[in-house]
């Protein structure tokens, strides 16, 4: 302790160059020296030469180690030069606090917004559903069938479609077996009519006998060019026949139309055994421009075992029929579904 207390009031020339055998002064000796009483005075003229000399290189002394709380007179003691402070001072990191929060806040905002993501793609997604297809909303179905996406066919090079201003004469260039309308799911397809092209023969046999040959010589005088067909049979029995007639021109499907009467009437009746009569409750629910239909059923309402319509679409004229056997009642719904997609691939 004699020697600890010693330092501090030597003169400059015997502390620069202590003995090779003398001890240094521990980490901990210097604020010891501290604690004893020293007039002002000596304190200021011995610190500058602790700034300006410096320690001999073979035992360094660090300045790193804080200085212990239990020592006030180290903390409180004002120093002398600002080159001190920094040689006893270590530097301070900066606070740690502040990043930690802002790590918090950015891992909590990324999970809002993956949240807020995911929750936003599911209200998309149910309100891109129908009804029918959310959990707990399913309601009844009304009765439509399951018809595939449609979509119409590719045209020939430099071929416009049937109602463009540059097809004056509305023809139709595509090939008239892929503006059938497709069968719908769950559907039995007919052997007879399997959306190729059919005979004249097959055409009239839908009619009543007696009517079928008046009915092929008007065919015969009409220019017509071929007929295509497609049929199939749902599973409650309902079966659904599908015939496209296409002629050399608009004015010949026109005049086909006229000459079997199709207008208020049915024309030429179908082989059933009662009369058909318009459709009065029909108003051309998605009906194409250019194009004229004519719905008929055995009552004004359309209601019955059987259901019959007629498609002028420029050069083609469309005859649709659904039918029921026995006493079950055909339903209006899917034969009026059929009928606007199918003048929808018409137009």
């Amino acid at each position: 302790m004699t020697e600890q207390t010693a330092a501090p009031t030597a003169a400059p020339e015997e502390r620069a160059a202590p003995a090779p055998e003398q001890e240094l002064p521990s980490a901990g000796a210097e604020p010891a020296a501290a604690a004893e009483p020293v007039p002002a005075t000596d304190v200021q003229a011995a610190e500058p030469v602790q700034v300006t000399e410096p320690v001999p290189v073979t035992e360094p002394v660090p300045v790193t180690e804080p200085v212990p709380a239990a020592e006030p007179a180290a903390v409180t003691e004002p120093l002398a030069a600002p080159e001190q402070a920094l040689a006893v001072a270590e530097p301070v990191p900066a606070p740690r606090g502040p990043r930690r929060v802002l790590r918090a806040v950015a891992r909590w905002t990324a999970a809002v917004l993956v949240l807020g993501g995911l929750g936003t793609g599911t209200a998309l997604g149910i309100t891109s559903m129908e009804r029918t297809d959310v959990p707990g909303l399913a309601t009844e179905g009304d009765g439509r069938w399951d018809y595939p996406e449609l979509s119409l066919p590719a045209l020939p090079a430099g071929s416009p479609r049937p109602f463009n201003e540059a097809n004056v004469a509305e023809i139709h260039h595509a090939d008239l077996r892929k503006l059938l309308i497709p069968a719908p799911a769950g559907a039995t397809a007919d052997k007879k009519l399997t959306g190729g092209w059919v005979s004249t023969t097959q055409f009239v046999s839908e009619f009543r006998k007696d009517k079928r040959g008046e009915l092929t010589q008007l065919l015969d005088d009409s220019a017509l060019r071929h007929i295509a067909a497609r049929g199939w049979t749902m599973p409650d029995g309902t079966r659904s026949r599908v015939y496209l007639l296409q002629f050399n021109s608009t004015a010949y499907a026109q005049g086909l139309r006229d000459d079997t009467y199709v207008s208020s009437t049915p024309g030429i009746p179908l082989d059933w055994p009662t009369d058909l009569q318009l459709d009065e409750s029909w108003n051309a629910g998605g009906k194409v421009p250019e194009t004229v239909v004519y719905a008929f059923g055995e009552t004004k309402t359309g209601k019955g075992r059987i259901h019959e319509a007629y498609i002028q679409a420029g050069d083609t004229l469309a005859l649709v029929i659904h039918s029921q056997q026995g006493k079950k009642i055909a339903e209006q719904v899917p034969f009026r579904q059929t009928l606007i997609l199918q003048n929808q691939l018409l137009g």
